[in-house]
């Protein structure tokens, strides 16, 4: 709660995006392991999306590095990513796969999306996109209908509406193949999911704590997948399909 009274809004555009209690901790974190690395069209991306009235919903780049090693280290080359917003973790995947990998990248309008295209372009990474407009469940449900595409993918990303990741949590289990991850965005909330249920929250933040704490438990219990969740950048939930 703000001074005053005034409940703020968990993610904000002056906000943070970091559980870490010490911002020059998270700032030591960036400026030595983390900025030195970053890729220049990243970078871009970045500075590009942080103008945006809505860039606090992009991926921190210290998210991005982790995503990128985990891919690598799996040797992933097909994936999936549901929610784009302005292409950062879709430039983070294409640039960690191989020249001939693709990203099945999903996203209910292309209108921030193409705010980041350029800068994928530029990056030469252009062709392993492959953009799809329109509510996600529609289109996982169309790629499973080809069962060509059961198991035919080694990562899945998704940044989307909270209330409908138990959803898209079935259908990418069918997606995604035996050894391969999937991973969560956000299933900290800011901290939220550990407040008392009387806590000072907006409404929407209330809704996203219930949305992701009922994920969150049903992830804890699902033998399908070994599952750890990272407190980096918002919480992240990483799922490895075992099933």
């Amino acid at each position: 709660m703000a001074a005053g009274g005034e409940v703020k809004d968990i993610h904000s555009k002056e906000s943070t995006k970091t559980l870490l209690k010490s911002e020059a901790l998270y700032e030591y974190m960036l400026n030595t392991m983390v900025y030195p690395r970053e890729n220049e069209h990243l970078r871009e991306l970045r500075l590009i999306t942080e103008q945006h009235t809505y860039g606090f919903m992009l991926s921190p780049p210290d998210e991005e590095q982790l995503l990128s090693l985990l891919l690598k280290v799996m040797g992933a080359r097909n994936t999936i990513e549901v929610g784009v917003f302005t292409g950062g973790s879709v430039l983070a995947t294409a640039l960690a796969i191989p020249d001939d990998g693709r990203i099945v990248a999903i996203d209910v309008s292309r209108e921030y999306f193409d705010l980041g295209r350029p800068v994928i372009e530029k990056a030469g990474v252009a062709h392993k996109v492959d953009f799809r407009e329109g509510p996600a469940l529609h289109i996982l449900a169309d790629l499973l209908a080809d069962e060509g595409n059961e198991g035919a993918f080694d990562f899945a990303f998704v940044d989307a509406d909270k209330e409908n990741y138990g959803n898209y949590h079935e259908q990418l289990l069918r997606l995604v193949r035996v050894g391969g991850v999937l991973a969560y965005d956000n299933t900290l909330w800011g901290g939220s999911v550990a407040l008392p249920d009387d806590a000072p929250l907006t409404e929407g933040d209330r809704e996203m704590r219930a949305a992701v704490r009922a994920f969150n438990a049903r992830v804890a219990g699902d033998a399908r997948v070994e599952a750890v969740q990272l407190p980096v950048a918002d919480g992240i939930t990483l799922c490895r399909r075992v099933v």
